[in-house]
C-alpha cells in the first residue's frame, strides 16, 4: 500500500470506471517508505501518515505462510513489505508505472523474491488464484470491483478492503436502514462483511475531503450456489427504479425482452 487517491466529494453510486484517472486508490502507505516518489496530481494521491492502519489490515487478513496475497495498488510498498514477509507469494496490481518500479526496487533491496507486479487496470485484467486480497480502492471503481470480487472463482479466504466511508456503510447496511440496497443485498448473499476500523481523513497528507473505512469480506462456507451475474442482473431490475413496484419494473418492454 503506497498512496491514497481522492476525488474529493464525488461519491460512488454503483457505477463503474477504470482505475485510470482521478480517484482514491493504490492501497494507502505510511510515510516511512517511498518518500523519493512524488505524488501525482493527476491521480490526486495522498500519503498515509499512520502506519498503524497497515498493521490493522495485516492483522485482519490473518496471513498464513502458505498464502498467495493479491494486492491492489501497492503504491510505494509499505503494506507490500509486510505481505512478502508473511506469505508465500504476493501478486500486486499497480497502474502507476512509477509506483510499480518503486515497489519492485524496495522489495528486491530487502532480498525478497516472492513479489510479482502486474502493471494494468484491475477491472480489465483476469485475476489470479489467491487466498487473501487487500486493497485501497479508487472511489469510482468501488462497486464494479466489489461485484467482480464476489464473482471471482475459485473462492478466496478473505479480503480486507479500504473504501470511502459512505460506500462501506452501504456495503454493511442491514434491512430497514437508509443505505440498504442492491449492494448490501448482494454482499450478504455471498459473503459476510464486517468493519475493521474507520480511517479519518486526517491520517493522510494532504488530507482528502472524505473519511474511509476498512472492511473484511469472508465468503460464505458452503457457498450459495447461484450464478452471480444472473442474480445481479435480477437485482439491477429490482432496485433500478426507486418508488416503483416490482411488477412495473418487470413489465417494462426492454426488461421483458431481456428475460426472454
Amino acid at each position: 500500500m503506497g498512496v491514497k487517491k481522492s476525488i474529493g466529494k464525488k461519491k460512488d453510486h454503483g457505477g463503474g470506471a477504470a482505475t485510470k484517472g482521478k480517484g482514491k486508490g493504490g492501497a494507502a502507505g505510511a510515510m516511512q517508505g517511498g518518500q523519493g516518489v512524488p505524488t501525482n496530481k493527476k491521480f490526486g494521491q495522498h500519503l498515509l501518515r499512520n502506519p498503524g492502519i497497515v498493521d490493522k489490515i495485516i492483522a485482519a487478513a490473518d496471513i498464513k505462510p502458505s498464502d498467495t496475497a493479491f494486492e491492489i495498488g501497492p503504491g510505494t510498498g509499505n503494506l507490500t513489505m509486510k505481505l512478502v514477509e508473511s506469505c508465500k507469494k504476493v501478486i500486486a496490481c499497480e497502474i502507476d508505472s512509477r509506483m510499480a518500479a518503486e515497489v519492485r526496487k524496495r522489495v528486491s533491496s530487502a532480498g525478497r523474491t516472492n513479489l510479482e507486479v502486474k502493471e494494468n487496470d484491475v477491472l480489465r485484467e483476469s485475476w489470479p488464484v489467491f487466498d487473501v486480497c487487500v486493497a485501497n480502492l479508487p472511489y469510482q471503481i468501488s462497486s464494479p470491483f466489489t461485484f467482480k470480487l464476489l464473482a471471482h472463482r475459485p473462492a478466496f479466504r478473505c479480503a480486507v478492503l479500504m473504501f470511502q466511508k459512505e460506500f462501506a456503510e452501504r456495503l454493511i447496511a442491514n434491512v430497514g436502514e437508509s443505505q440498504y440496497g442492491r449492494l448490501a443485498l448482494n454482499v450478504k448473499l455471498f459473503v459476510k462483511v464486517t468493519c475493521v476500523c474507520k480511517v479519518s481523513r486526517m491520517n493522510f497528507s494532504p488530507p482528502p475531503e472524505v473519511d474511509s473505512m476498512v472492511v473484511k469480506v469472508v465468503p460464505r462456507d458452503p457457498p450459495i450456489e447461484v450464478d452471480f451475474r444472473e442474480w445481479d442482473g435480477l437485482m439491477r431490475i429490482a432496485f433500478g427504479r426507486k418508488r416503483k413496484t416490482l411488477r412495473s419494473s418487470f413489465c417494462m418492454t426492454h426488461t421483458l425482452k431481456t428475460l426472454e
